[in-house]
């Protein structure tokens, strides 16, 4: 399988979107890297001209955080990165998370992927609260 490709499952049920599949690789495997890679990945999606559903932008995000893409896409191929995913989706769900990204500012969840201007309303009722 070729770079941060996800196989589908034998169940053929659908397998997460690979920049995801691929971070949450690197939360279990390699912790201390995961902060600079959620992190690019995150701007990546922002960004014009970045495609998370690319894999080469996701091997380039990963490589530059020092992820070796060997056993990276050993982990999207063999299942265990799509696996973790659905481990994390599990638990988010009995805690309350109905959808990712999802942040708890102020007392209050938010999920979903916002626009730059929700995210600041959010942050200003955060802030108007914790005065």
């Amino acid at each position: 399988m070729g770079p941060a490709q996800v196989s589908r499952r034998a169940t053929g049920a659908t397998e997460p979107r690979p920049a995801l599949a691929a971070a949450e690789w690197v939360r279990r495997h390699r912790p201390g890297a995961f902060p600079q890679v959620h992190r690019d990945l995150f701007d990546a999606h922002v960004v014009p001209g970045e495609d998370l559903e690319d894999p080469a932008v996701i091997d380039r995000h990963a490589s530059e955080s020092g992820i070796d893409l060997s056993a990276l896409h050993a982990g999207l191929a063999d299942g265990s990165a799509a696996a973790a995913v659905a481990e994390a989706e599990t638990l988010s769900r009995t805690r309350g998370v109905r959808g990712t990204p999802a942040w708890l500012s102020a007392r209050r969840l938010t999920t979903g992927l916002l626009p730059p201007a929700d995210f600041e309303r959010l942050a200003e009722y955060a802030m108007r609260r914790s005065r």
